[in-house]
């Protein structure tokens, strides 16, 4: 019987230090929406804006503790103006919600889901995916880094492929100094 018992202890020890090391497959982290923020950034001719916009969810899917996916909802009823106030920065929120731009009461959500991700570092991906604005989808790429339970990707986005025309010189001609560039920029930290 003592033998046994050794030999079930030396077992369950060498059981629980390959599982230790083992990295677990196939994980889904939900993101941490209080934590976790996205940062906007457009740009016209004189001048520039910027302000948040907040993810309604999201998930990021590891397979051995690499990132090989993931989707995000990001609520469009959220923009918000950080560089305005009083006014300004209500009739900016407002133009931006209305169909002149992104027509938030008809699409009150964008998203994106992760469709390939490729490692180019030890915690640095080259991530491709759709996104969805307005109910038009489009393919992104756009580099993404992860340290520990953090995330951080920027991407430039081009307005004028997803159907927000206002102020675009790739719809309207002789717009002179009221041109607003089609690329604005998306800065998410993102914890999980």
């Amino acid at each position: 019987m003592k033998i046994s018992m050794k030999y079930f202890a030396l077992f369950s020890l060498i059981a629980g230090v390959l599982f230790a090391f083992t990295p677990i497959a196939n994980v889904t982290k939900e993101v941490k929406l209080d934590k976790s923020k996205v940062v906007w950034k457009g740009y016209k001719v004189t001048g520039s804006h910027y302000g948040t916009i907040t993810l309604k969810s999201g998930a990021l899917h590891f397979n051995d503790d690499q990132l090989v996916g993931g989707e995000f909802v990001i609520d469009m009823s959220t923009i918000v103006a950080d560089d305005l106030e009083g006014s300004s920065k209500g009739k900016l929120e407002g133009h931006l919600k209305s169909d002149d731009f992104f027509g938030v009461e008809k699409f009150p959500t964008a998203s994106l889901k992760l469709t390939k991700v490729e490692a180019t570092g030890k915690n640095s991906y080259q991530a491709t995916g759709d996104l969805t604005i307005k109910g038009i989808t489009k393919p992104i790429t756009f580099d993404l880094s992860i340290y520990g339970n953090k995330a951080n990707a920027t991407m430039k986005i081009d307005r004028s492929k997803y159907n927000v025309r206002y102020g675009s010189t790739s719809f309207f001609d002789d717009l002179k100094d009221k041109a607003i560039y089609d690329e604005f920029d998306l800065v998410a930290d993102i914890e999980f």
